[in-house]
């Protein structure tokens, strides 16, 4: 399979809602795992002093508190991860008439159920990383389980109802049944799995089984082999691989350590490779997986900024070998294109260091390390050499170099899913652009406002650099330039150039529309000088501000201020007003108009129609320029009633001595024909699209 192949597969992997959820799950529980990651850190930082003086200080006060916090975050992160990925699988199903926080509190029972939580022992062990599997199982298992017997019942008509109960209460009422029946299910699969295994709960029937797995003779290269490989297969499916596979490596390896030091005690050599030192110092680099190499190559390599802002953030706990903000970040679980080097990478590290050590390029582990000890450190503290430093270095590089190519397959396959979403999403804005006059976007419950806050922070913080003005000639029927159109351009670094009422819409909604279009004035005016050597000393140029802004006292302040600094008066500037619909024709509105047109300002109405709200601006002739509709230039032809809506607008205009000019005028007929009207202004693909100054 190609390359373009194996991304589309990618994609299609992603594009289920299963994989979808999970993933979404796991970015919103990133808060936790920052918090929990540094209280880890602090409370397990390997330098004897700094344990001895936490431990003392005020009775072990900051000791006790990094134990607290770690426990309300790592401790019960599977609750959270199981409460997200409920959440996120149920926003995806964007069905309005199912109640979805019946499907979390579900969920939340069944992941006790199946944790093995009892009134004769409450475990919270089993509520951290441990039960990230358990924590998947019943955030989808059961939501899905709960999303169609609740329809089912809808459809049946078979719902808990009270008269003269409050909506809310009866919506809750009616999760009564789904919850009910999915919990039963639930339950009666844990005991079914603890009778019949006679194990504690359906997680201890998981471990035993991994256990089992290595009943055979003998600590040997595969043993140890088959031990990083299971882990990191583990891991990859979200099951703490380090925890449960702790009796394995209790059994099996960690008392490697004693052997060597008692040998060396005895006046012999150390000759056990396998220890528990070796898989921290010389496997677990980073953490599992031997994240380290993937953190250096997203570092180094990788051209996804967000990627990078998540490798900046995890790089300080994972240089103490905490790394569950990678791989639940970003996350390298249910991750296809991560699965190869996440589980080829520790098999190659271990292979390396167990052949350096066995024939004695390496010196054999003598000494006990913290498993939150850095690289390089471990490494040398582990042999008592500086061969130990040197071969974690080898072993990164060579990590670095396998984990490479996918960072790469993973930017690319992250662009194109991006650019799809962004296609997709855009379909659905146009579709029902006139809806959204009144309504939200990023409020709308499902994957397009998602998609849509996301755009709406980009915007936001991407006003200094994404922002360009683009120009568009006017031209007279003689040929001659009239003028030019500034039009505003946000090129996004994924999408290109954002369609641009969206990026208006988008930026009312995150607050920063009087911003932004204050910034395409001062920028539009900054080009002026160059616009008038390319195009002639006597154009117009037109600054397009929606009916928003225009009346408020910040953009008139703006105005006056740039007024002040050098006079609108005779340069011919002119103030494209849109979004006419918003404006009411009041005092505020019409003192508002006085004063940009007492600077020297041309008011200009854009997409001028026959509509009630169009000709209320022409009672009082505050404006200079009329902008035609260009939905009317496009159906000329196609409509004989819109030939006699066109001409009528422009003898109107004529008799209030104001300018038409004609938008989206494409062919040598359309000219013709408005020239026939009496409208000798036009703008549009006849003439030219709009540029870019150079």
């Amino acid at each position: 399979m190609n390359n373009t192949g194996f991304i589309n597969t990618i994609s299609k992997i992603e594009k289920n809602t299963i994989v979808r959820a999970i993933r979404n799950g796991l970015i919103n529980i990133i808060p936790v795992l920052i918090v929990g990651a540094f209280a880890l850190i602090l409370k397990t930082f390997p330098i004897k002093g700094y344990q001895e003086a936490i431990a003392s200080f005020l009775g072990g006060f900051f000791l006790d508190f990094f134990n607290i916090v770690y426990s309300a975050t790592f401790g019960v992160l599977s609750v959270y991860m199981t409460f997200s990925i409920s959440r996120s699988y149920m926003k995806l199903k964007t069905d309005p008439n199912v109640v979805g926080g019946g499907a979390v509190i579900t969920s939340l029972i069944c992941f006790l159920i199946l944790a093995g939580t009892n009134l004769e022992g409450f475990k919270l062990d089993n509520m951290g990383p441990k039960s990230m599997f358990l924590a998947i199982i019943t955030g989808i298992g059961a939501s899905s389980l709960y999303f169609h017997l609740f329809r089912l019942f809808l459809k049946k008509k078979r719902t808990l109802f009270t008269t003269g109960a409050t909506r809310e209460f009866n919506r809750m009422l009616s999760t009564f049944f789904p919850i009910t029946l999915v919990v039963l299910a639930f339950g009666l699969l844990n005991l079914l799995v603890t009778k019949i295994f006679d194990v504690d709960s359906f997680r201890m029937l998981l471990s035993d089984l991994f256990n089992a797995m290595f009943s055979w003779q003998g600590t040997g290269f595969f043993k140890g082999f088959l031990f990083v490989l299971l882990s990191s297969i583990l891991w990859f499916f979200g099951i703490h691989g380090s925890d449960t596979l702790e009796g394995i490596m209790q059994q099996y390896f960690a008392g490697g350590l004693e052997l060597n030091q008692a040998s060396i005690e005895a006046g012999g050599e150390a000759t056990v490779v396998l220890t528990k030192e070796f898989f921290d110092c010389f496997v677990l680099m980073g953490g599992c997986g031997s994240t380290i190499c993937l953190l250096i190559a997203i570092l180094a390599f990788s051209k996804n900024k967000a990627r990078r802002g998540l490798g900046y953030t995890a790089s300080f706990p994972m240089l103490f070998n905490i790394n569950e903000l990678m791989v639940f970040g970003l996350p390298i679980i249910f991750n296809p294109i991560m699965l190869i080097p996440f589980l080829v990478v520790p098999l190659v590290c271990y292979s390396i260091s167990y052949f350096a050590i066995s024939v004695g390029l390496v010196p054999m582990i003598t000494s006990s390390v913290e498993w939150t000890t850095p690289i390089l450190l471990g490494g040398y503290s582990a042999t008592g050499s500086i061969a130990g430093s040197i071969l974690q270095l080898v072993l990164v590089v060579i990590g670095v170099s396998i984990y490479l190519p996918f960072v790469i397959i993973m930017d690319k396959q992250t662009e194109a899913s991006a650019k799809r979403d962004y296609e997709e999403f855009m379909k659905f804005f146009k579709e029902n652009e006139s809806d959204f006059v009144n309504k939200k976007i990023t409020e709308i419950g499902n994957v397009y406002g998602e998609f849509a806050k996301g755009l709406c922070v980009e915007i936001q913080h991407g006003l200094n650099r994404y922002v360009q003005m683009a120009y568009q000639p006017q031209y007279h029927y003689d040929g001659k330039c009239y003028g030019v159109e500034s039009l505003l351009r946000f090129n996004h670094p994924i999408h290109g150039y954002l369609y641009p009422p969206l990026v208006i819409k988008l930026a009312e909604e995150g607050g920063v529309l009087a911003q932004l279009e204050e910034m395409v004035l001062e920028k539009a005016l900054q080009d002026r000088p160059e616009l008038l050597k390319q195009y002639g000393e006597n154009i117009h140029l037109s600054i397009n501000v929606t009916g928003k802004t225009i009346i408020t006292p910040r953009y008139l302040s703006l105005c006056s201020k740039l007024n002040e600094q050098n006079s609108f008066k005779g340069k011919n500037i002119c103030i494209e007003i849109t979004e006419q619909a918003v404006l009411e024709f009041n005092d505020v509105t019409k003192n508002a108009f006085k004063t940009l047109r007492d600077m020297g300002l041309l008011l200009a109405i854009d997409d001028f129609s026959m509509g009630q709200t169009s000709l209320n601006y022409l009672k009082d002739n505050m404006f200079d320029i009329i902008k035609l509709d260009g939905s009317l230039i496009t159906e000329m032809f196609d409509h004989t009633n819109v030939l006699d809506i066109v001409s009528s607008i422009v003898k109107l205009s004529k008799s209030l001595d104001m300018i038409v000019v004609a938008e989206y005028v494409q062919s040598d007929e359309q000219k013709e024909a408005l020239h026939e009207m009496g409208c000798d202004t036009y703008q549009g693909y006849l003439y030219s699209q709009a540029i870019f100054l150079k």
